[in-house]
């Protein structure tokens, strides 16, 4: 299966920013719906955020919207999540993913999975 490739992450204080890349190497993703998905310790993977293979549309889960952005560039067949005032509760390791179908990518139907980064903030 092919993968996307992370980057980012890390740790930060409650109140603090970070963000992540997903980048698709050699593979053209501007067909495809891009979203990341989080799995906290011991709990499942959930979704976190998605967007339409151009970018004009977003989806965000409640828990994350209004301080979570997701965004695309199709020139760098990349896509990006920035995360601010983060909480301890976004403590996971985050999924970027892509799939054809942006309503089957929200449910995790995915075509395509990152390697996950893990996302830590201290409280």
């Amino acid at each position: 299966q092919a993968q996307l490739v992370e980057s980012g992450g890390g740790l930060v204080q409650a109140g603090g920013s970070l963000s992540l890349s997903c980048a698709a190497p050699g593979r053209t993703f501007s067909n495809y719906a891009m979203g990341w998905f989080r799995q906290a310790p011991g709990k499942e993977r959930d979704f976190v955020t998605a967007i339409s293979g151009s970018g004009a549309n977003t989806y965000y889960a409640d828990s994350v919207k209004g301080r979570f952005t997701n965004s695309k560039n199709n020139a760098k067949n990349t896509v990006y999540l920035q995360m601010d005032s983060l909480k301890h509760a976004d403590t996971a390791v985050y999924y970027c993913a892509a799939g054809r179908q942006l309503s089957e990518l929200k449910y995790g139907l995915a075509d395509y999975w990152g390697q996950g980064n893990r996302v830590t903030v201290s409280t």
